[in-house]
């Protein structure tokens, strides 16, 4: 069986988790907790990192940020994980679902504005896939009517925007280190603050409401309890596992390049024949080719060909479920009309795509997507559905 994801090495890992141990600091905040930050902060041209337990501790620490309370609107897309939401509802907050853009499947940053009340406070949006949002409409918005932004990036860590890495261009940006996602240490995340009047605050919300920082640095002569925070400090085991990655990153970028483009050129006849949609990427976006998904005619035709793949060994897999038709998102947001967003969301196949996916077993899902795709459209378009030109999307 052809699996969905796998976890890899990719250099001295294992290494740096024997010198951390070695050190002998392995609750947090140690040598390669700062060794990655430091990395991050100099190649991404972010003024302050602080390593997390996961992007959601990163999400949650951005809405505590943005001083979210009861009745504040956040607006965000609702084709995202759940943790975009509930980071903001567990501060009390209101998410305000707007649809998605039908190329990118990012947020529609021409529905914003509309979106905007007098109880709004910030916008949070999602890169999808590793692809940038509109990040200078947004941020233009988001000036005008004084609000925050929030990069949910866990999808984009080294993809850029006009020459800008994502995380590093709104207000704060959380990153992901999950075991699914480009870089990884299992469980892991980074919360990317670029407004330097809330770096002193992040630190102590980070550490459990101290400033227990401030005193390790010699600026006061005890540290206590001054805020309301949480355990948000990774694991020194985690953070060296992740050195060994982000010293790789180029060579993983390379990698995953190679796979996004040996995909969109084996499913190119598909694409020209009006079958299926393959990703769209911008010109002003430098993706870091996260996944690869594809666009089905119709919900019919999606559903069968994950079983179809399933019965070939290939593990392939739908994405989300639209948060503002989950039965949190009704409860907290109300019901919302996002058409693009069940559209897509719908018919959307995301394939294989993780560093050691060998050349042999990506032509076998390119061969069997070849043969099995004509079948079902043959068969399927139009069964409860109505037909969806693609080519027109």
């Amino acid at each position: 069986m052809i699996p969905f994801n796998k976890p890899f090495i990719a250099g001295r890992e294992l290494y740096y988790i024997a010198q951390a141990v070695t050190l002998g600091n392995l609750s947090g905040d140690g040598h390669f907790t700062k060794r990655c930050a430091a990395l991050m902060q100099e190649r991404f041209g972010i003024p302050k990192v602080l390593l997390t337990p996961s992007c959601t501790a990163s999400l949650e620490m951005a809405a505590q940020l943005c001083d979210i309370g009861p009745g504040d609107e956040v607006i965000m897309p609702s084709y995202t994980f759940v943790s975009t939401a509930s980071a903001f509802v567990r501060m009390g907050g209101r998410p305000v679902f707007v649809d998605i853009r039908p190329d990118t499947l990012n947020i529609d940053e021409t529905l914003i504005e509309a979106a905007i009340t007098a109880r709004t406070k910030a916008i949070c949006v999602v890169h999808y896939a590793g692809v940038a949002c509109e990040m200078d409409r947004i941020m233009a918005i988001a000036r005008g009517y004084n609000l925050k932004v929030v990069e949910d990036a866990a999808q984009g860590v080294n993809s850029w925007y006009n020459g800008r890495a994502l995380g590093s261009i709104g207000d704060l940006g959380c990153y992901s280190f999950h075991e699914t996602k480009n870089y990884i240490c299992g469980e892991g995340g980074a919360l990317c603050i670029n407004n330097p009047e809330l770096i002193q605050r992040a630190e102590i919300i980070r550490d459990k409401g101290t400033n227990r920082q401030r005193f390790f640095r010699g600026e006061v002569d005890k540290y206590t309890w001054v805020d309301v925070g949480s355990s948000y400090v990774p694991s020194e085991i985690c953070s060296a596992f992740l050195y060994g990655q982000l010293e790789e990153m180029d060579r993983i970028s390379d990698r995953r390049r190679v796979l996004y483009h040996n995909y969109r050129q084996g499913l190119r006849s598909l694409e020209v024949s009006g079958q299926i949609r393959l990703p769209r990427i911008p010109e002003d976006c430098q993706s870091n080719y996260h996944l690869f998904y594809l666009l089905l005619p119709s919900p019919a035709v999606r559903d069968a060909l994950l079983q179809r793949l399933k019965a070939e060994e290939v593990t392939a897999l739908f994405h989300y479920v639209p948060l503002h038709s989950s039965p949190c998102g009704l409860q907290f947001a109300g019901a919302e009309a996002l058409p693009v967003t069940d559209d897509a969301s719908a018919r959307l196949v995301r394939l294989p795509m993780f560093f050691d996916l060998s050349e042999q077993d990506q032509r076998k899902i390119v061969d069997v997507l070849v043969r099995i795709v004509p079948e079902l459209c043959r068969d399927l378009v139009g069964v409860g559905e109505t037909a969806l030109v693609l080519s027109q999307r």
